[in-house]
């Protein structure tokens, strides 16, 4: 429901202006300037990523983007695993597990595979679309979360990209993690043979991780579009 503006909140008819009561301005939460303050940042971090993706896959093709937004994206990525404190501490309702198991997806490319391995990783298509479903993907919802917090309610046209561009940007972004993953096999095995098998055994927990995020996402869809048809009803 969209929140009434200043105006139609705070002028009551003429008729009931005797017994109008003030209207109670509720300050916000700690906890409100906290999220707000976070996903504003949040958005504003991938926004660069996504700005420096684009602006130098144009100038230098794909084998500059990981020495020109490599290290902001390790470090954009990390202030992400505030988001499992959150669900953990009850700050925000979302359900741990699959929080966990998207941050640890990340925190696995951005630490481990992409700087151990840069010589097949970074020079890589993968590695670019990858960092393009994300950043997208976290401009959005960061921006959707923030503006939500803020002012009660979202635009439409924010909650349609927020709950309808994952069709697009999920696919992207895990075909690009697992093949990311799949390029690194055989340097580990080089490396050492049990990184080899752990790599294996990360691609094969993809089949039933991504099944598990995309499914969430799309109960969440569900949910958002039918109340936003009861609204406009």
């Amino acid at each position: 429901m969209d929140r009434p503006s200043d105006s139609q909140a705070s002028r009551p008819s003429k008729p009931q202006q005797d017994d109008a009561q003030p209207v109670k301005v509720v300050p916000p939460t700690y906890r409100s300037l906290y999220l707000i303050l976070y996903n504003s940042v949040s958005a504003l971090l991938w926004a660069v990523v996504l700005g420096r993706v684009l602006a130098i896959e144009a100038v230098h093709g794909r084998r500059g983007v990981y020495l020109g937004v490599g290290q902001w994206t390790k470090w954009t990525q990390t202030v992400a695993a505030l988001e499992v404190v959150h669900a953990a501490l009850g700050i925000v309702r979302a359900p741990i597990f699959t929080t966990l198991m998207q941050v640890a997806s990340r925190f696995l490319l951005v630490w481990l595979i992409v700087p151990n391995f840069p010589a097949t990783t970074s020079r890589s298509t993968a590695y670019g679309t990858m960092l393009l479903a994300w950043s997208v993907t976290e401009v959005i919802r960061y921006s959707y979360f923030a503006v939500n917090i803020a002012y009660g309610g979202v635009p439409k046209a924010l909650t349609w990209l927020r709950y309808n561009t994952f069709f697009v940007l999920y696919p992207l972004g895990i075909a690009s993690e697992c093949w990311l993953v799949w390029l690194s096999v055989e340097p580990a095995r080089s490396w050492n043979a049990a990184y080899e098998w752990v790599l294996k055994f990360i691609l094969f927990v993809y089949v039933p991780g991504s099944y598990v995020l995309f499914t969430h996402m799309m109960a969440q869809r569900r949910k958002v579009m039918r109340s936003l048809r009861e609204k406009t009803e």
